[in-house]
């Protein structure tokens, strides 16, 4: 209470007069509310994440292609492969406030998390940007080598193709499965879309299996948000998906590259009604 009597003291007088002359129970009421105001603009130790931006990795991102391809004939596709994320304010060098969490906390679209249980304790603001950007690094680096083997795999001559990617202010490795069907896209002429807008998301592994990936109910959202009608979800994540998804949106369980692939092209065609829900496990 000796700080807010100080605070009071530098009042200028007409002010510091009228506030005294209140009855007690009003002064401790603005007492009160004045700690609230000051303790939800402190700094809070939690994550605040919502959906975040997608990106179709067969058009643009910051003006540049999200795929850029040498050495081979690209065909274009008149559809859309948006990957997902996920916004997280609270991570480090990225400040989040008590009233930031509150909000968060009586929002239907946001998740509240201890930092600790999203980053490791104590992790600087420029590990943790070097940590994501060498995930998202290493994910587009397995996306081209899948994509190439799998093409390979099935009589298309990749020999000399070179592949680069781009996507502004993103990170981590869960684009993997997108970039990877999108560079196999390209470099088909088929158009495996069909014309219509697919969202997904996923790790991709040297085996080609599909891995789970964190914040997907929020990146159904961003899909449903962003205009995608179908979604390619990781096995793995199937329980956090069942009974979660967006109202227009449908899910699709992969577990492979080649499962994954043979969603995308079924869809395309017009023939993914038998393909398998995420079920409740």
């Amino acid at each position: 209470m000796a700080d807010f009597t100080n605070v009071v003291r530098a009042l200028p007088a007409r002010a510091r007069d009228w506030f005294r002359a209140r009855t007690p129970r009003f002064r401790l009421g603005a007492a009160t509310a004045a700690l609230a105001v000051v303790t939800l603009a402190l700094p809070s130790p939690y994550v605040v994440e919502q959906p975040g931006p997608t990106a179709d990795v067969l058009g643009e991102s910051g003006g540049a292609a999200v795929i850029t391809i040498s050495g081979g004939r690209t065909y274009r596709d008149e559809g859309k492969l948006l990957l997902t994320t996920v916004n997280a304010a609270g991570m480090p060098g990225y400040v989040v406030t008590n009233a930031e969490v509150l909000v968060g906390w009586l929002r239907s679209d946001s998740i509240v998390l201890p930092r600790e249980a999203v980053v490791p304790a104590g992790q600087s603001a420029d590990e943790y940007k070097r940590e994501t950007e060498s995930q998202m690094t290493g994910s587009q680096d397995a996306a081209s080598s899948q994509a190439l083997a799998f093409l390979r795999a099935r009589g298309v001559d990749v020999d000399g193709v070179q592949v680069s990617m781009h996507v502004d202010d993103i990170g981590g490795p869960s684009a993997g499965m997108m970039y990877t069907l999108g560079v196999i896209d390209e470099l088909t002429p088929e158009s495996e879309t069909g014309g219509q807008t697919i969202a997904g998301t996923g790790t991709i592994n040297e085996d080609g299996t599909i891995g789970k990936i964190g914040g997907i109910r929020l990146k159904m959202l961003g899909a449903k948000r962003d205009g995608a009608t179908w979604f390619l979800a990781p096995a793995d994540n199937c329980s956090e998906v069942a009974g979660h998804v967006p109202e227009g949106l449908r899910d699709v369980r992969v577990s492979t590259l080649e499962e994954a692939y043979d969603a995308l092209t079924a869809i395309g065609r017009g023939e993914a009604d038998a393909l398998p829900h995420c079920t409740a496990q």
